[in-house]
């Protein structure tokens, strides 16, 4: 269920970021754009690891209901989105 997005991919988005932050002249830049680039592209890739952990918790709750619930049925979806909503709740409240 969790979203992949290969190493191109991230990369397009971070030069993408990049571009659009040094079009905003009220931002200020330290280090070169590449060492920027690169934190982009690690923070990218931080948050779709903590993404797919949320996707795994919420197929670890699925897979431990004591019926059996086919996979891509509409009570999976179902659930799916109930127990990753859950999931994502829970950092929002780590976080305040």
């Amino acid at each position: 269920m969790s979203i992949r997005l290969s190493r191109e991919k991230i990369n397009f988005l971070s030069r993408q970021i990049l571009d659009a932050l040094f079009e905003e002249d009220q931002v200020e830049f330290f280090d070169e754009s590449n060492e920027i680039r690169l934190s982009i592209v690690k923070s990218i890739e931080e948050e779709m690891k903590l993404y797919d952990l949320l996707d795994k918790k919420a197929i670890k709750k699925i897979e431990g209901q004591k019926k059996s619930i086919k996979i891509g049925s509409r009570e999976w979806e179902i659930l799916y989105r109930k127990y990753y909503n859950e999931e994502i709740s829970k950092l929002g409240k780590f976080f305040d």
